[in-house]
């Protein structure tokens, strides 16, 4: 049509010189239709010119051509120029209809361009403006600190083309120029636009995708790909240079550069990977460019493209794969990128032999990677068997090689590694981790590289070590078992030399990062279990020893000892002995932590000892070794060290002290039977004697050496704290023996040195604490050894202590002098270590006298005094460092600390003699003691001063005071409550002292006296208490362990009480009734996890359950923080209440009835719980706890509380909750037979009330053989029970059949047992009735359910009296209920748990029948009601939705032979300018639903890719005759890009329906009227060579999980969009 208008218009017009001038006169704003009316001339007269008219008619004279050159120069080029000026400032994103305009405007004005350039005679128009579009397009790249809109205004100022404009002009004019005339000037142009399109450094560290780069990808290089192989090639060789170093190929290039060079790589594609029969480098003849397919470097770049996290970049990648593999199809001929390794295949390869395997292995492939775009574990999970083919075809089992080049599968793996999903992560290693025990695969140098690189990446998430959910707690995370045998699989398949460098990598990956405890302790523990090999040397032994120090950053110390146990068996297992030394090894040694691994008395310990014994002679050379001879080189080098360390002081004392132990384990151990006793205490006295021989001088010898005294200590002191063995169960132990035989030997030496040096004023200056600190601690050990070997009459450490004792309080009764406030410090420090020995050593006794002054002199203490900090000047005299007094606040407060210390001395020998108010006066007259008020204001000053791990002693101190003073002065006892809780609260997050400190707490605020008056008065001090309560059980949410130090505590203080004050009334138990909230919440307590927590739980317990196989089970300290201890704790409380003691029968009773009121406050809380929420366990709690307190009811009080446990009953309850009622129900009725008829009148209710409860109590009649043995006669009880019955087994319900047969069939068993012949007359009935449903006929779910029911734990193995026990109602019946596994409490924990002490020999421990063994059924107990649906009763619907088609009957047949128009015109409907593109959506039901949406919101056109769909009865089941209303055109794909340029040429604004980085959110997007909207593919969404022809994406905005919706849907919402837009439009208009 346009073209016969401009042959119309140049008909008209005898000079079409005038007629182009008249066109190029622009107005503002510019009109599109004249730009596009001035390029259908241009183009009428160049077909003119080609068809070679006549000349007369119209001749193509010079002025023509001067006219075209003016044209393009005078017009076109300033028309662009001013296109761009009239343009800035109005952003990208805005779809305004300027914006519009613009683009009609620029598109009509490059078509233009290119006819001037054709229409001028010469090559010159063309290469000119060429030459100037590229300057102008360099000019426009950002420059270095200036955004994008200042360099585009600054252009404007300069009177440039912009980007858009830049790259318009040299697509119109590209293909003008000569191939080989132009050669260079194309080949210049190829390479500045693909710099532009690759970009820069600066635009890397901004990262995404410029406009120009995009418009000079998208627009310019295709073209110039398809103007002459010289451009091509140019645009190849800058692409993908030769020159790369192949390493950098090999490692993970920038992903900046990466997304760049796929951007660039898709648009080429067609010319690179062209299909045959489309058009492409193999349909022409002429020069030879560049194949792809045949470039190693090529394929390199599409598998980065694969793993990039950008979606974008990677359907690229796949867009080019895909493109490759039909191109090579199409083609058949022989094809290879060349090996970069002599052992692996090439990167892509082709062969027409091969050619169906190599379609379905890249076809697999290719639907992989599509489908793990989805990132729905449940669509991908179907697909990766298919990742099991690939490998069945990549590998060649007859020659044991690769085919397939094995980084395609890497690409896979890394993708999934890489997933936002966890769950697919954790999939995609386990796969790969499985590959080396389910395949057979040859070896291949980038399995290493991957495992060390993206595979530990991976593996470093802790969540994917989650127990699975058919594991039990304590079993190893089945990530973790694949983990190791893995590793050890793929370890013994290497080579020596690739072993060594493999592992070293590996460990040295570990240290590369911060990982979290679980990560680390399963990789350590599987590199444990590679077998022995003589692989790592000094740098492997330096490596571990760094992944060491990783473990340390964790706060979880099980964990923590459990990683180093294994890092100290992985040295043993691969260290190479002959490539490291001793002092290699001791090194590594010093990093573990005895307290925490490496203890003795373990196997650990026994097994290194091992190793140490049979390699001594094999390792490395020592340096500075000295030869004596007939000994061994590991007994060289302990004596040598020995020596060597008391003479320097730079070597560390824990390498020594470990050494000098391991060997004397090793002598023992290798003596055995053939060494005698003898034989090595000569050999510990030949380590020892350098030692013993300075200790023994210490005392006589006044010049020795400080430095070296202080080093003799402190391995004296190591050796004493390593050598008290951990495990008190070996008795026999040689080392430690012999060492206390050494040591007692030194002791008068050591302490006379000790005492001189502490009393003598030696100690002056700041640095002097440290030793002071470093002498008592001695003196402490010492006095425990002398304790362990027995006290002697004459022993002389009863003088040194009375010593140290009397030279103290005269240094601290001294006048303050500043100068000797270090030694006032001393002296404290020495009184309170008097105080702590005097108070722990019963069997050491001081004089009365000496006693008397001490404790006069205690009471004398100005509490809380401070010691005043030396002045400057004082100091540089005074003190050897000028930085000495740095720090003097923690000397203050240790001085504080030291003086509460000695109080709590004081106060607890008189504690029975402190009065109860300030004004009493007993004997001893001590200051302190007879002044508890003004010394309990001392304490809480001091709480205000002291640091927060200083105030122990003060909370001890407390602990003896406000018991006496609670009823006399509660305010301020309160006030120390309050102080207290403050402190504890506070150190919360600190996990060193917070646990002492805590404990102190309790006892302090908890103490039974303080628990008794509180509740006697029931005042002020009560209610802060039970508000102490509430903010614990708070702080347990959070932190484990804590309430387990409360209800721990307060049992213990009620069933084994330890205050021996004489004012307390003997039943300690009688105040537990005002606290028994405390135990309620004991026995319901217990958090849901969030998933980190419950994961270390279980990383916990699978080491627990390792025993002494792991020794950090040995070595660290079991703290019973575990939340299961707390309600164990209040169980076990409760299995000791006597139900014959009144005491306790009253806290019983009061306790049953608070359980039950608590079932009944969380069952109306909700009115419906699902299984394992917080409601669900509370009550399967509470009633745990019922069971456990029903032997100590009597009648009377059931009596109260049984219309409660009946109405539980009629709870609908989860299926756990069922069978504790029911159980406690039998258990009732079997005890006391008198509450029958109250059973019997609860089948009296009406059948609203029983529509949800019967089935529960038809489960107890099932066990009717049970309630009625104490009955004597059992007639009257059986008749009732089949009355009963019989009429429940006519119920319309199932479910209530079910159970109602089978307890008619249990109650008519026991009737025959029993040969009651006074049911004979319902014989016939009943045998009918149960004849009937044995004998079912078919195979349904009826005759499923009745065999499930009846073989079913709750009435096939369980014996309600057999098996009532701890383990049935902790473990076993919640296993079997199917309650989640943090309910499930084991017997062994109940035993483990010592501090509430129950006889292991209890009868309620263990159940006598077994139903332990049994698994969980698959018959799932529920009433009516309970979200039960009747199978049988299900109805199938179809044909939900009707299309009603109300003008149906009112159009004449006649009127469907109209064309589409008209008929919609006589309809009365109006049609939108909407274009929709369905070419790229294969099925018929998305294809038919969108017909039926366009049709009704009036779009112009539907596209489809075959017009064949319209025929599928799918599509016209969805479209119900939507096709015969709407115009349906046909597109081929691979025609889709010429139809979207031929209607952007028609106005179209081409719009697509993509997720990309610079998508449109469709709530902001302003629809054109001439929109044209492409819709992606079902599985791949829009191609990458077609995003790059549309002029924007839409997106819609998405606030959920799954990350797309179905295409019909997103195309009906963008439909409507553009409707309802189009609808306010029209409005405003009218």
């Amino acid at each position: 049509m346009e073209l016969v208008l401009a042959q119309a218009l140049l008909s008209q017009s005898p000079d079409p010189r005038a007629l182009l001038g008249a066109f190029c006169v622009w107005e503002s704003p510019i009109p599109a239709e004249r730009v596009e009316t001035l390029r259908f001339l241009l183009q009428r007269l160049e077909e003119e010119q080609e068809l070679g008219s006549n000349t007369s008619t119209r001749p193509a004279t010079l002025l023509l051509q001067e006219a075209v050159r003016e044209v393009a120069t005078g017009h076109l080029v300033p028309l662009l120029r001013g296109l761009r000026a009239n343009l800035v400032g109005v952003p990208a994103e805005e779809p305004s209809t300027p914006r519009d305009r613009r683009r009609r405007v620029l598109r009509a004005a490059g078509g233009a361009l290119r006819s001037c350039a054709r229409l001028s005679g010469g090559p010159q128009l063309a290469a000119g403006l060429v030459h100037e579009a590229l300057c102008d397009l360099l000019s426009l790249r950002p420059a270095v600190g200036l955004e994008e809109a200042e360099t585009r205004a600054a252009s404007v100022e300069c009177g440039r083309l912009g980007a858009e404009e830049a790259v318009e002009v040299l697509v119109a004019l590209g293909p003008c120029l000569r191939p080989h005339e132009d050669r260079a000037l194309l080949e210049r142009l190829a390479r500045a636009a693909l710099a532009v399109a690759l970009g820069n450094e600066e635009e890397e560290e901004s990262g995404g995708e410029d406009g120009a780069a995009t418009l000079v990808a998208a627009r310019l290089l295709p073209a110039m790909g398809r103007s002459s192989a010289a451009a091509l090639q140019a645009l190849w060789d800058g692409l993908l240079p030769e020159e790369e170093e192949p390493e950098k190929l090999d490692s993970a290039p920038p992903a900046f550069r990466v997304n760049r060079r796929l951007l660039v790589l898709s648009n080429l594609a067609e010319r690179l990977l062209p299909t045959p029969g489309v058009g492409g480098a193999w349909d022409a003849l002429e020069e030879e460019i560049p194949d792809a397919r045949r470039c190693s470097r090529f394929w390199r770049a599409v598998q980065d493209g694969l793993v990039q996290a950008d979606g974008l970049t990677r359907k690229r990648a796949r867009y080019l794969l895909q493109r490759a593999v039909e191109a090579s199809a199409g083609l058949g001929a022989e094809c290879s990128s060349g090996a970069t390794d002599a052992n692996e295949p090439s990167l892509f390869w082709w062969s027409e032999k091969k050619k169906e395997e190599l379609l379905k292995f890249w076809e697999n492939y290719i639907l992989i990677m599509e489908t793990l775009e989805g990132n729905q574990i449940h669509v991908i999970k179907p697909v990766l068997p298919k990742l099991n083919s690939l490998f069945d075809w990549a590998v060649s089992e007859e020659k044991a090689c690769w085919l397939f080049h094995p980084s395609w599968h890497m690409c896979i793996y890394k993708r999934m590694f890489e997933s936002e999903s966890k769950t697919l992560t954790k999939e995609g290693i386990i796969h790969f981790l499985e590959l080396y025990e389910t395949k057979g695969l040859p070896g291949a140098p980038g399995f290493s590289e991957f495992i060390i690189g993206p595979l530990m990446e991976a593996l470093s998430e802790s969540s994917l070590y989650s127990r699975s959910p058919g594991h039990k707690i304590g079993s190893c995370s089945p990530l973790g078992m694949k983990l190791q045998t893995f590793l050890v699989t793929y370890v013994s398949l290497l080579s020596e030399d690739i072993k060594s460098s493999f592992l070293l990598k590996f460990i040295k990956k570990m240290t590369s990062r911060h990982w979290c405890a679980v990560p680390i302790l399963f990789l350590s523990r599987a590199l444990a279990h590679i077998p022995r090999c003589k692989v790592l040397g000094v740098e492997g032994l330096l490596a571990l020893r760094d992944v060491l120090q990783c473990t340390m950053i964790t706060h979880q110390i099980l964990l923590r000892g459990a990683a180093q146990c294994y890092l100290l068996q992985t040295a043993m297992n691969l260290i190479d002995v002959e490539k490291v030394s001793f002092s290699d090894v001791s090194n590594f040694l010093m990093s573990l932590r005895q307290e925490e691994s490496l203890g003795r008395g373990t196997a650990l310990w026994t097994e290194l000892c091992d190793w140490l014994r049979v390699n001594e002679n094999y390792f490395g050379e020592i340096r500075n070794c000295i030869d004596f001879s007939g000994r061994s080189s590991l007994n060289v080098y302990v004596q040598s060290l020995v020596q060597d360390y008391i003479k320097s002081p730079t070597l560390e004392s824990k390498l020594e002290m470990i050494f000098l132990l391991l060997m004397n384990k090793i002598e023992i151990f290798s003596g055995g039977i053939k060494s005698s006793l003898q034989k090595t205490q000569n050999e510990l006295k030949v380590f020892l004697h350098p030692l013993m021989d300075s200790l023994m001088k210490l005392g006589t010898n006044a010049y020795i050496p400080l430095l070296k005294t202080d080093k003799c200590l402190q391995l004296l002191l190591k050796l004493l704290h390593t050598s008290s063995l951990k495990n008190p169960q070996t008795q026999d132990d040689g080392v430690l023996t012999l060492l206390q035989n050494s040591v007692m030997c030194t002791t008068e030496s050591i302490f006379e040195f000790i005492v001189r040096r502490l009393t003598a004023s030696e100690l002056k200056t700041v640095s002097d604490l440290e030793r002071c600190h470093l002498y008592l601690t001695i003196l402490n050990e010492l006095v425990n050894l002398h304790g362990k070997v027995g006290w002697k009459n004459n022993n002389s450490i009863w003088r040194f202590i009375s010593l140290l004792k009397n030279a103290s309080i005269l240094h601290l009764q001294d006048e303050p002098i500043l100068g000797k406030q270090i030694q006032k410090v001393v002296s404290m420090e020495c009184l309170a270590m008097v105080c702590g020995i005097l108070t722990q050593k019963s069997g050491l006794h001081l004089d009365s006298l000496d006693i008397g002054i001490l404790e006069r002199f205690i009471s004398s203490f100005h509490l809380n005094q401070i010691v005043r900090k030396p002045h400057a000047e004082e100091q540089n005299s005074l003190f050897e460092e000028s930085s000495s007094s740095q720090g003097w606040g923690r000397i203050v407060a240790q001085y504080v600390h030291d003086q509460w210390l000695c109080l709590s001395f004081l106060l607890n020998k008189y504690h029975t003699f402190i009065p109860n108010m300030e004004g009493e006066m007993l004997e001893p007259f001590l200051h302190v003691v007879s002044k508890p008020v003004s010394t309990l204001q001392s304490a809480l000053e001091a709480l205000t001063i002291l640091p927060s791990d200083q105030v122990l002693p003060v909370f001890h101190c407390m602990k003896i005071l406000v018991p006496k003073l609670l009823c006399s002065s509660e305010s301020l006892c309160i006030e120390s409550f309050d102080m207290a809780w403050k402190i504890i609260y506070s150190l919360s997050n600190t996990q060193l002292i917070f646990w002492s400190n805590l404990k102190a707490f309790v006892q302090f605020v908890f103490d039974i006296r303080v628990l008794t008056v509180a509740a006697r008065t029931k005042g002020r001090a009560y209610s802060k208490i039970k508000e102490i309560i509430h903010k614990i059980i708070e702080m347990s949410t959070t932190k484990t362990g804590v309430f387990n130090i409360l209800i721990n505590y307060c049992c213990q203080s009620w069933i084994v009480p330890t205050s021996d004050d004489l004012t307390l009334s003997q039943d300690h138990f009688f105040n537990a009734r005002d606290y028994i909230e405390l135990i309620i919440e004991g026995c319901i307590f217990g958090n849901v996890f969030r998933r980190d927590q419950r994961l270390i739980q279980d990383v916990q317990a699978f080491i627990e359950n390792l025993g002494h196989e792991c020794a950090a089970n040995i070595v660290t300290e079991n703290t019973n923080r575990d939340d299961h201890y707390v309600r164990i704790c209040a169980i076990k409380f409760l299995c000791l209440l006597d139900g014959s003691n009144i005491s306790h029968k009253m806290f019983i009773e009061d306790l049953a009835v608070k359980l039950l009121d608590k079932d009944v406050l969380v069952s109306r809380s909700k009115a419906r719980y699902y299984v394992n929420s917080l409601q669900h366990r509370v009550k399967n709690r509470v009633w745990q706890a019922l069971l456990v307190l029903f032997p100590k009811f009597d009648q009377i009080f059931l009596d109260k509380i049984i219309g409660k446990i009946f109405e539980a009953g009629f709870v609908n309850n989860q299926a756990s909750i069922k069978y504790l009622v029911e159980w406690i129900i039998i258990l009732i009725l079997h005890k006391f037979p008198q509450f029958l008829p109250k059973f019997w009148n609860c089948f009296c209710y009406g059948e609203e009330k029983l529509i949800m409860s019967i089935c529960t109590f038809l489960s107890v009649l099932s066990h009717l053989d049970i309630i009625i043995q104490n009955i004597p006669d059992m007639k009257p009880v059986l008749k009732q029970a089949l009355t009963v019955v019989l009429q429940w087994c006519f119920n319309h319900n199932f479910s209530v059949r079910l159970y109602a047969l089978l307890a008619l069939k249990k109650i008519w068993a026991l009737c025959k047992t029993l040969h009651v012949e006074e049911f004979d007359a319902l014989t016939a009935v009943i045998e009918s009735s149960l004849h009937q449903v044995e004998n079912m006929h078919g195979a349904g779910n009826a005759k499923k359910n009745w065999q499930r029911i009846q073989e079913h734990f709750f009435f096939a193995k369980f014996h309600p009296l057999k098996d009532y026990s701890l383990e049935t109602i902790f473990y076993t019946l919640p296993r079997l209920s199917e309650l989640v596994e943090d309910e499930w409490i084991t017997i062994g924990k109940f035993i483990k748990f010592t501090d509430i002490p129950i006889d292991s020999a209890f009868q309620w421990y263990l159940s006598q029948t077994e139903l332990c063994e049994l698994k969980p059924s698959d018959w799932s107990q529920q009433d009516i009601g309970s979200n039960s649906v009747d199978e049988d009763n299900q109805s199938e619907w179809i044909d939900v939705q009707k299309k009603m088609i109300p003008w149906k009957n009112n159009v004449p047949d006649l009127e469907l032979e109209l064309i589409f128009p008209d008929r919609a015109a006589k309809l009365g409907k109006s049609i939108s300018r909407l274009i929709v593109v369905a070419s790229l959506i294969d099925k018929p039901t998305n294809l038919g639903g969108l017909c039926r949406t366009c049709e009704i919101f009036g779009a112009s056109a539907l596209v489809v890719g075959s017009l064949h769909c319209i025929n599928d009865k799918q599509f016209q089941h969805l479209s119900v005759s939507a096709e015969q209303w709407l115009p349906l055109v046909e597109v081929k794909p691979l025609q889709l890009v010429d139809y979207l340029q031929k209607k952007k040429t028609e106005g179209y604004t081409t719009i697509g329906v993509e997720q990309t980085a610079k998508s449109s959110d469709l709530t902001e997007y302003c629809f054109p009227e001439k929109s044209l909207l492409l819709l992606g593919n079902e599985r791949e969404g829009i191609p990458a060579n077609l995003i790059q022809h549309l002029d924007v994406c839409v997106e819609i905005p998405q606030h959920g999980i799954i990350r797309s919706l179905n295409v019909h849907v997103s195309g009906a919402l963008l439909i409507w969009e553009y409707t309802r837009q189009q609808i306010i439009k029209q409005r405003d208009i009218k």
